[in-house]
């Protein structure tokens, strides 16, 4: 099909539709952000009741500082002064003080690290460090470690240098590592995308430290796991991707307050917008009169569905996406490394949330065809770190992200995991080793942490039933590649006016090399041929009607102002039911919607939380997807004003599960033989190849001649 087809059917299934928002308030061009200078009054940290996404996409839309720490309750905002409230009051918001004096706690933390760096002289981490490293520190460990074990690693050096001349580095770690030809899947672990987030640069490099050391370890079953890894895959660690910010925050003079130029706390690299003002140009990345907000945040800035909602187009805000999709040469370089390897599960760390995200990022974009699996890797991971597994979109909309632009692409898997629960970079205690191995006192203590996450994630990258496999014969001194171009859009473009144009196109080439040094058989694992861009949307038949509509029974009396009173109701499943959603409606009578506001609690079968209403909304509205049978306690409290004229009434109905999208679209791999410089092509074949398929070639090289 040419590319116009499958750019279209793309779009027809969802793919394009992504912008989060219909329209986005036009961007204060800055002057919101500026504003923000250390005051005398203590920066405060707040969590405003947003249990919905739309409401958490329409804080972001605000133009505050908002933290990346978001539940189903809602999103954390640092609030620097008055105004700052102010616009949330006036926006609707309500919010709760979650840190009321961020500077103390933020020198608290800085104690702590010196303490625990003093106390301990080797941590239980597998470097025995104490404390965070500097940039330095993450080469000479890359150093160290490729001088230790030259045979199983390779020093990686991406392919573009950043804004400031920095080049990125990373480790290569597998057996025979030197053969990057050697046709394995990788399992890649980056971290530091947004220069503050310390603890996730640490997590990627104590997990190359760990590989290495258990591969020789004494446990024999430690030493088996490494072994049967690295023989059949090859594992990629990038621990700064931001090089230029990083080095910024962590050699900056802290002012823990999170103002403009509190450099430690900077989240973007050093790239200056075209759309800057000229007051705002001039200094250095680490002395400007923008301070930390100039820049752009690499992970906004990845083509897949950029443009789009949970990204600003306003250059200083904190999630600027960049001037274009793949503008900037960090997130491009990261971009050519997936595209010339056969990465089949990847993870970006970041912090902070405790969550295991999955695509989509965006809701409009529609559930990922891998669904099921995606979410299956996702459970496993969260088990061990203790984090919550769910799509990135029930965070808020997120376009332009990193794992977003990797799955709906390449086919591989992507995760974004947001590490610990507690600031950007807290206690090293907490942060970096209670979380990594699962100790006290990270809420993992007794599970395996992200060390255990990381081994499962690298793990599926090996499994070859979760991604793809080509095989075939070739004499010696031949190369067998993979390759495919395609032609992809972006979401509907937010512009910096507030209204929506067209979805820009892109283009991605993607291609993998095997060397076929000693001849005869040899097997390729690959991604799926088809993009799951444009295969389709997951979704399943329903094998039985919907459950009948349901009253929900309010108890007698009222509760006080500030008590709560619970009912209960019945779910069912199948032969009796199938149900795709169910949807809990309550409402009261009001003349006033703050003087009289009644917020819900939905607790599923097992106890646990499934959705919440707790907005100024009459009614509120809770909707659960694929609601597992049993007994659901709908727990309502009395926020403001309820009495028995204010009392409120409540339904549930139900609707059928979503089908599936299948867009019948088929895209092939060109896998060719050539000589290894690629100056002779000897044969030539178009692959269709799905998951956990194999595809023989048989002898490619001789089923035509070359052809310079």
């Amino acid at each position: 099909m040419a590319v116009g087809g499958l750019v279209a059917a793309g779009l027809a299934a969802g793919a394009g539709v992504a912008s989060g928002s219909e329209q986005s308030p036009a961007p204060d061009e800055g002057r919101r952000e500026i504003a923000r200078t250390a005051s005398e009054d203590p920066t405060r940290i707040v969590m405003v009741r947003a249990p919905e996404v739309a409401d958490r996409n329409e804080v972001i839309d605000l133009g505050l500082d908002v933290t990346e720490h978001a539940t189903e309750k809602g999103i954390e905002v640092v609030l620097h002064d008055a105004q700052d409230a102010q616009v949330l009051r006036d926006a609707g918001f309500t919010w709760k003080v979650v840190v009321d004096d961020l500077e103390a706690l933020t020198a608290r933390h800085r104690a702590r690290d010196a303490a625990y760096a003093n106390r301990v002289a080797t941590s239980p981490l597998p470097s025995g460090r104490t404390s965070y490293r500097l940039y330095d520190d993450y080469l000479r460990d890359m150093n160290r470690l490729a001088r230790l074990y030259p045979t199983l690693t390779r020093p990686l050096t991406l392919e573009n240098r950043t804004v400031l001349g920095e080049r990125i580095r990373g480790l290569e770690i597998s057996t025979d590592a030197t053969n990057v030809r050697d046709g394995k899947p990788v399992f890649l672990l980056m971290g530091a995308h947004h220069a503050r987030e310390w603890p996730s640069a640490e997590h990627t490099m104590e997990f190359a430290f760990d590989l290495l050391q258990s591969y020789y370890d004494r446990d024999r079953d430690v030493r088996d796991r490494a072994r049967d890894l690295l023989s059949t895959s090859r594992v990629i660690v990038v621990p700064v991707v931001n090089v230029d910010g990083f080095r910024i925050s962590r050699d900056a003079d802290p002012l823990g307050d999170f103002s403009q130029f509190d450099y430690e706390m900077k989240r973007k690299n050093c790239s200056i917008s075209a759309a800057t003002p000229p007051a705002y140009l001039g200094g250095t990345c680490d002395d400007n009169p923008a301070g930390r907000l100039r820049g752009t945040d690499l992970n906004r800035n990845y083509p897949g569905f950029w443009g789009g909602g949970g990204a600003s187009p306003t250059w200083s805000s904190d999630t600027y996406r960049g001037d274009g999709p793949g503008s900037e040469p960090e997130s491009d370089a990261v971009r050519q490394l997936i595209s010339e390897r056969a990465v089949t599960v990847m993870i970006s760390n970041h912090t902070y949330s405790n969550l295991v995200l999955r695509p989509p990022a965006i809701a409009a974009t529609g559930k990922a065809p891998d669904e099921p699996q995606l979410k299956a890797l996702g459970d496993a991971m969260a088990a061990q770190n203790a984090y919550t597994s769910q799509a990135s979109y029930q965070l808020y909309d997120t376009s332009g992200s990193t794992e977003d632009w990797s799955y709906w692409i390449t086919g591989g898997y992507g995760y974004t995991i947001e590490i610990g629960d507690e600031g950007f970079h807290p206690a090293y205690e907490e942060a970096v080793v209670g979380e990594y191995l699962g100790e006290a006192p990270a809420d993992s203590a007794g599970l395996g942490g992200n060390q255990e996450a990381y081994w499962l994630a690298a793990e599926a990258a090996a499994d070859d039933s979760q991604h793809a496999l080509i095989r075939g014969t070739a004499p010696a001194g031949r190369a067998i590649t993979v390759s495919r171009r395609t032609v992809s859009p972006t979401s509907p473009v937010i512009n910096a006016d507030g209204t929506v144009g067209d979805p820009i196109l892109y283009e991605d080439t993607l291609v993998n090399t095997y060397d076929t040094r000693r001849g005869g058989r040899f097997t390729l694992d690959v991604n799926p041929s088809t993009r799951p861009l444009v295969a389709g949307r997951y979704g399943r038949l329903p094998e039985a009607p919907p459950q009948a509509p349901l009253t929900l029974t309010n108890p007698d009396g009222v509760p006080a102002v500030g008590g709560s009173e619970s009912t209960t109701f019945e779910v069912q499943g199948l032969p009796q039911a199938d149900n795709g959603f169910l949807e809990v409606s309550v409402a009261w009578p009001s003349e006033d919607p703050e003087a009289f506001d009644w917020d819900f609690t939905l607790l599923g079968p097992d106890g646990a939380p499934v959705g919440s209403g707790a907005t100024l909304d009459n009614p509120e509205v809770i909707r659960v997807p694929d609601p597992a049978p049993g007994t659901y306690t709908l727990v309502a409290d009395n926020f403001a004003g309820g009495d028995a004229a204010h009392d409120w009434t409540g339904t549930v109905t139900f609707e059928g599960p979503e089908p599936p999208v299948d867009t019948g679209i088929e895209e092939a791999w060109l896998v060719s033989c050539t000589s290894r410089g690629g100056g002779k092509v000897f044969g030539t074949r178009e692959v269709v190849v799905d998951r956990g398929e194999v595809v023989g070639v048989g002898d490619l090289c001789r089923r035509s001649s070359y052809k310079r």
